[in-house]
């Protein structure tokens, strides 16, 4: 009976182990599974936000590459020093896998660092609501830079770029408007560099304004309105000449006596500046 008793016992741990052998293989082999039904695939990372803005540039990196040694090699070989790969990587380390709605300052500083460069007095033009007119003007007229005529902004003109904090890290399908996040990438890095071009401005300085637009030619919401105009500096400026445009055939909504004139020339003078304008400069 004790011999039994002792069998019995031996077959019931040769089924424990047993057991515990076949759920240990059938962990493996689960594992295993798991692992080549996965491989080969890449991780799959969140999806990126939908903004209502068009996205990334395409082959963002070979045209800011291209417009600056085009810059620093062709049009102004007197920048030859600047380095236009290190230009590029700080532009793509202010933005990549990151928040485009968390976008700062900081971020772009070491970018603005690196391609400033001097602006001649008496040559600064800044323009709000005439794009078109004013570069039209700078590209026949040598005498004269608006901030898209600087390296910084001639990399960056008509060119979209944001990131985002899944991979690639870049998002080429849709970026954020000011209207849905006002630190975003574009925002952010065109108020810095109005900031930098105001503050190089000395001399007399010169703004083109739209004269055919109804709410009024002087916007205190636009760039130069909110950014540029505070930023010249009373002590390197000497006087500032506006140029109230109108568009050909268009209304003539607003003369040099008009009410968004007037307050401009008032902030202008609250900053103890000399100031002039002209309607339809030619």
């Amino acid at each position: 009976m004790p011999f039994q008793q002792g069998s019995a016992r031996t077959r019931q741990r040769t089924v424990l182990l047993v057991g515990i052998v076949v759920l240990l293989v059938a962990l493996v082999l689960a594992v295993v599974l798991a692992s080549v039904l996965t491989h080969g695939k890449p991780e799959v990372s969140p999806k990126m936000m939908k903004w209502k803005d068009r996205g990334t540039t395409k082959n963002l990196q070979e045209v800011i590459l291209g417009r600056c040694y085009s810059y620093v090699m062709a049009r102004y070989p007197e920048l030859g020093d600047k380095d236009c790969l290190k230009i590029w990587e700080s532009l793509k380390h202010a933005f990549v896998y990151k928040n485009p709605c968390n976008i700062t300052s900081e971020d772009y500083q070491p970018l603005l660092e690196l391609a400033s460069h001097p602006i001649p007095c008496n040559k600064s033009l800044f323009w709000s609501k005439t794009n078109d007119l004013a570069h039209r003007y700078t590209k026949s007229n040598q005498n004269f830079l608006t901030l898209e005529d600087t390296l910084l902004g001639y990399m960056a003109d008509r060119v979209s770029w944001c990131g985002d904090p899944s991979a690639p890290g870049i998002n080429y399908e849709s970026c954020p408007k000011r209207s849905e996040c006002e630190s975003n990438p574009s925002s952010v890095f065109w108020k810095m560099a109005s900031k930098m071009f105001a503050e190089a401005a000395c001399g007399v300085v010169q703004v083109m304004l739209n004269g055919s637009i109804e709410a009024g030619a002087f916007r205190s919401s636009s760039i130069f309105g909110s950014i540029e105009i505070f930023n010249l500096n009373p002590d390197k400026v000497s006087a500032v000449r506006i140029w109230l445009m109108h568009d050909i055939g268009g209304p003539q909504s607003e003369s040099c006596s008009g009410h968004s004139i007037k307050r401009l020339k008032s902030i202008l003078e609250e900053r103890n500046f000399t100031i002039t304008c002209e309607d339809n400069y030619r």
